[in-house]
């Protein structure tokens, strides 16, 4: 199984920037399409993000569609979340996570469920102030 440990979080004004990493041991990083979460306080914990295993196909929730961009180097391990624009909406902690099986049948993305990923980070921290 893949282990996955995030960082890059911490606090920014409102319309700032913040760009998490997800740093992956383990089991073959490019055998896994990889996704972002959060999860803000009081609430459940939803989706954000996803890659394909190569980088060639992401999906992005509605809320932030156009402010964030994720990214994958299977070389390093590694998969990125560069978050533009941010929003006080946008406090959480985010979470990273390995699909298996990859969350795309065809074009059509079932990823949007928390349930049934297989491997989790122990989430960082972002905090967006007004």
């Amino acid at each position: 199984q893949v282990q996955l440990v995030e960082s890059g979080g911490g606090l920014v004004q409102a319309g700032g920037s913040l760009r998490l990493s997800c740093a992956a041991s383990g089991r073959t990083f490019s055998n896994y399409a990889m996704g972002w979460f959060r999860q803000a306080p009081g609430k459940e914990r939803e989706f954000v993000a996803a890659i394909s295993w190569n980088g060639a196909t992401t999906f992005y929730a509605d809320s932030v569609e156009g402010r964030f961009t994720i990214s994958r180097v299977n070389a390093k391990n590694a998969m990125y979340l560069q978050m533009n624009n941010l929003e006080p909406s946008d406090t959480a902690v985010y979470y990273c996570a390995a699909y298996d099986p990859p969350p795309w049948i065809g074009n059509s993305f079932s990823g949007r469920s928390p349930n049934n990923l297989a491997a989790w980070g122990q989430g960082t921290l972002v905090t967006v102030s007004s």
